[in-house]
């Protein structure tokens, strides 16, 4: 076990900070800033930063919520494990990753981002602290406050230190580009860690013991691949949920509208990008019509963050009564979060 610093009186100082302000907005790493829509004016507050406890025995670590995922990473690496968040930027704060709930590439195999929070401890709109969870891998006691705030865009409090669950790191990794449809190589891919595709060509990262690897890429029929397809990019970007059935054909239908796409097989997520406000909106339809939609993340301010109708957005607004009844937690970020009990 390794013991590291004390954040607690740096979360003394959030919660100071929290009491005093008008408006609160949680910043991080100014990563995924536009993600959903854009942060309103107000007063920053920063989670503080460093490794309160590491147990590689246990496969578990706290840490304040404005360390990186660069931090996060070297600290685990160099203990041979893995903590697979995979933000998109490693300049991305641990908390921030958290609150826009943004899994990583390797989901397929080691589940969605709140799967890997045990603990958390957050500072509600009247500055209080409060724990959730515990830093045991068993523990089921209490509320699921740590999944609750998994998603939550800082609009139910700052997140200010959390205990992640941990992996092994796997012995081997090797990525490969196939030619057959995503939806093929997924279903015959046992235990594969990602499989991507951008239309063209399926990517297939497998990992484990360097066996289970071999017998993995004998039975995929690929070839070598130095790395996956890069994330689209470009000024408009958005993240597409479908059925993961559909991702090959509403990939199709992305191309022939002109915009870069890569897919997620067997999770449904398309990451897509343009060079124009319209093509990001043309996605969203795409991704409408296939009983989806679309999240805007970056750009295309005439868009709306969401597009649709929360499906629990009454249960989420009792919620946000409840802990911040006067909406001065990043008020206005999540769409439609109305006033219940006004």
């Amino acid at each position: 076990m390794s013991a590291g610093v004390s954040l607690d009186a740096a979360i003394d100082d959030v919660c100071d900070a929290v009491r005093s302000a008008a408006t609160v907005v949680p910043l991080g790493g100014r990563t995924h800033w536009d993600v959903g829509g854009p942060a309103p004016d107000g007063t920053h507050v920063v989670a503080p930063a460093g490794v309160v406890d590491y147990d590689p025995a246990e496969l578990t670590i706290t840490l304040g919520a404005g360390t990186t995922v660069a931090e996060l990473d070297a600290v685990v690496g160099a203990a041979g494990q893995d903590c697979p968040v995979d933000a998109r930027d490693p300049a991305a704060t641990v908390g921030g990753v958290l609150a826009v709930g943004l899994s990583g590439s390797r989901r397929l195999r080691y589940g969605p981002l709140r799967n890997r929070v045990l603990e958390v401890h957050f500072v509600t709109a009247d500055g209080r602290r409060i724990k959730g969870g515990g830093r045991t891998v068993k523990n089921v006691s209490g509320y699921d406050v740590a999944r609750l705030l998994v998603g939550s865009f800082g609009t139910l409090g700052v997140i200010v230190q959390v205990t992640l669950r941990c992996e092994p790191r796997a012995l081997r990794s090797e990525w490969l580009a196939c030619d057959a449809p995503s939806a093929e190589v997924a279903a015959r891919a046992f235990r594969a860690s990602s499989v991507l595709t951008d239309g063209a060509h399926t990517y297939v990262l497998v990992e484990g013991y360097a066996e289970d690897v071999a017998a993995a890429v004998a039975n995929l029929d690929g070839a070598p691949a130095a790395a996956p397809p890069p994330w689209p990019d470009g000024p408009h970007r958005g993240r597409i949920s479908v059925p993961p059935g559909v991702v090959d054909a509403v990939g199709r239908r992305l191309t022939d509208a002109g915009i870069a796409w890569v897919g997620e097989a067997g999770i449904g997520t398309i990451h897509v990008a343009a060079a124009r406000e319209d093509d990001l909106a043309a996605a969203r339809a795409i991704a409408h019509a296939a009983d989806g939609w679309l999240l805007r993340e970056a750009g295309a301010s005439g868009l709306d963050g969401f597009g649709v109708e929360l499906p629990n957005a009454e249960v989420m607004a009792r919620i946000k009564d409840a802990l911040d009844p006067e909406h001065r937690m990043n008020p206005g970020r999540v769409p439609r979060l109305r006033v219940v009990h006004a």
